[in-house]
């Protein structure tokens, strides 16, 4: 948003309306995003913890469930109002679960995906029509490692970041033409409380999966807390590009996270060259180029 004056072309600061910021990679950029001295739209389910930040103009801390369409459609009102648009959008509101697939509980993966995938999906409905209108802005929707490479214990969360991965390609094709940048973000393992209070697991484990799926979800409980990933120095990837004006596709934190989709890369060329064969056989065959019609 520009203001014109008879001296000068004066630039105001960005918009950045982030979700899910009580806690980890929300409060973290959120804060990384005052001290830049961006407009900031900090929202969380309960807000209470937040109400400091808001004490400066350039600071606005909204009440927001994204699985609530009234709140979802109030908060974005109540920003565009306040500073005239949203020219960031960051979703990061989400939860975790743990569970072998077939120890998943129905309502508990339904709760997920209605944070994770429906509610994501809620806040870009919500925004873009002003970003349209304006012909620019940015989405960056938080991903994982998960959404890249399955991991048992973690089936039904990888699911809903493959969602993600995928919803986001097709958006990116979408709006680029309009000028409208996506991002997606893969973290591995960072000290949030992602695995500590954020993620639930199911009531009923079987012995059969201790080996495979109680394995991880027991490492991973345990390494809450001393993950190797900074928040503070990954937000300031997150802010570094999308301030550069053209950020990445995908934006990779960690070397958890690099290491392991390099070699779900590979895995993947591996596993197609080996089907390439019944892969082009399953068409029909191709016209007789020398035939005659």
């Amino acid at each position: 948003m520009t203001t014109h004056t008879s001296q000068s072309l004066v630039t105001e600061p960005p918009v950045w309306f982030i979700t899910g910021c009580s806690t980890g990679f929300g409060l973290e950029l959120a804060k990384r995003a005052i001290d830049h001295g961006y407009r900031t739209v900090m929202t969380a389910r309960d807000p209470a913890g937040l109400e400091g930040y808001g004490a400066t103009d350039n600071v606005l801390v909204l009440k927001l469930d994204v699985t609530q369409p009234d709140q979802v459609a109030a908060a974005v009102k109540a920003a565009q109002a306040r500073f005239g648009g949203i020219d960031v959008l960051v979703n990061n509101a989400g939860i975790g679960y743990f569970a072998a697939i077939e120890e998943g509980e129905e309502v508990e993966v339904h709760k997920m995906f209605e944070v994770n995938v429906f509610g994501l999906t809620r806040m870009i409905q919500a925004v873009l029509p002003e970003m349209r209108k304006r012909r620019r802005g940015c989405i960056v929707n938080l991903s994982s490692l998960a959404g890249i490479r399955g991991m048992p214990a973690l089936g039904q969360y990888c699911a809903t970041k493959f969602a993600v991965e995928g919803l986001s390609e097709a958006l990116r094709q979408e709006l680029e033409p309009l000028g409208i940048k996506v991002m997606v973000v893969e973290p591995s393992g960072f000290r949030t409380d992602w695995a500590g209070r954020s993620a639930n697991e199911s009531a009923q484990q079987f012995d059969d999966y201790m080996a495979t799926a109680g394995k991880v979800r027991i490492k991973v409980r345990e390494a809450s807390g001393k993950q190797p990933g900074d928040p503070v120095r990954a937000v300031k990837a997150i802010i570094n590009a999308v301030g550069s004006g053209e950020p990445p596709h995908h934006l990779l934190l960690g070397n958890d996270a690099f290491e392991g989709a390099m070699a779900k890369v590979h895995e993947l060329q591996a596993a197609y060259a080996a089907v390439e064969t019944m892969a082009r056989e399953a068409d029909f065959p191709k016209p007789d180029a020398g035939a005659a019609v």
